[in-house]
């Protein structure tokens, strides 16, 4: 038997996930630009070629600056990639922000994409849920079933770490990005997501990474008295000591861009 940790176990898995690939051939793929969905973009670009193809939603939730980024990768490799505006906050079950919300962001993308396969001959439509991901704690996994999407990582029994390890050994760019959810879970449940307080949060992300922070949130607070919103900012346990030692800048630069008031988290950021 291999063992789990073991280079051989890692090859059966990876060979399992091109079986799967091939089995849906052809395949059409949402892809966002994460560590997950870019392994699978790799994986079936190699392994399909002209029969795999790649989605990624023109959303308000996804930084420009993101979306930018994963359409040259994708391009890079000779991947065949579409980007599909979607329509989410014009659905008031999703800007209402419940607990569910990625529920109806996913539903919007996987019809969006259903239709496409149809109209377009692909087989089967794919996305990149692995096998730590628990489907309880992802309201995404629901739409994926409805709209019987598959997951091939998930599928070959792809852990979190067997995806950074391939991804290092493929050699893609993303093996060590650390996660990135869209700027819709940086607004707490029950608050509206609107245009404006995505863009809040996006401009607020933009000032931090310019820091040189690598793994941060800005959180958006809801306006108060003075009518604009809060702010607060969490970064990882290794980079909060230069947190502090630059804190005047980054509220000075915050309350520039328009934060009314401005938390620095003094706890770690749990990933």
């Amino acid at each position: 038997m291999n063992s789990p940790d073991g280079p051989t176990d890692l090859t059966a898995k990876e060979a399992c996930l091109r079986e799967i690939i091939r089995r849906h051939s052809p395949l059409l793929i949402a892809y966002s630009g994460g560590v997950d969905s870019t392994l699978l973009l790799a994986i079936a670009q190699d392994t399909l070629g002209e029969n795999a193809s790649g989605i990624i939603a023109d959303s308000p939730s996804l930084p420009r600056a993101s979306l930018a980024e994963a359409v040259r990768f994708a391009e890079g490799i000779g991947a065949k990639i579409e980007v599909v505006k979607t329509n989410e906050l014009e659905d008031p079950r999703y800007t209402a922000n419940p607990l569910d919300r990625c529920y109806f962001c996913k539903a919007e993308l996987f019809s969006r994409m259903d239709e496409l396969a149809r109209s377009r001959g692909f087989k089967a439509i794919a996305y990149g849920e692995n096998a730590d991901d628990p489907p309880h704690l992802r309201p995404g996994s629901r739409a994926a079933k409805e709209f019987s999407v598959t997951a091939p990582l998930k599928e070959a029994g792809l852990t979190k770490a067997d995806v950074r390890t391939l991804s290092r050994n493929l050699g893609l760019p993303t093996a060590g990005a650390p996660a990135q959810p869209c700027l819709s879970s940086r607004i707490p449940h029950g608050t509206p997501v609107t245009r404006e307080a995505l863009e809040f949060v996006e401009r607020g992300e933009s000032i931090v990474r310019g820091l040189g922070f690598d793994v941060f949130r800005v959180r958006y607070l809801p306006p108060e008295e003075l009518g604009r919103p809060g702010a607060r900012v969490q970064v990882s346990k290794q980079e909060l000591p230069r947190l502090e030692s630059i804190r005047s800048t980054i509220v000075a630069s915050l309350y520039a861009c328009g934060f009314g008031w401005i938390d620095i988290d003094p706890h770690p950021l749990d990933r």
